[in-house]
């Protein structure tokens, strides 16, 4: 049963947001072989000035045991994956 949440920058329009949903559900459904039923996608608007203490900090630097895709951006940016 994966949920997964999409954490971006406000603005984008409802067709955009529906159409990250289906890509996103159709990459589990294929990477995890998890059927359509199976898969859920929330998706949380965040304002720009408010990344860094409400995504960044919380959820990449707080949580690096659980990325397996490092940022390209802030301090983080280039550190390698320490498990794998």
């Amino acid at each position: 049963m994966p949920h997964v949440i999409v954490k971006l920058f406000t603005g984008r329009s409802e067709e955009q947001k529906a159409r990250i949903s289906e890509l996103v559900a159709r990459a589990i459904m294929e990477g995890a072989g998890s059927d359509e039923a199976s898969v859920s996608v929330g998706i949380e608007e965040v304002e720009p000035s408010r990344w860094t203490e409400a995504v960044y900090g919380p959820d990449i630097q707080g949580r690096q045991d659980t990325l397996y895709r490092m940022p390209g951006y802030g301090p983080l940016a280039g550190t390698p994956l320490s498990r794998r």
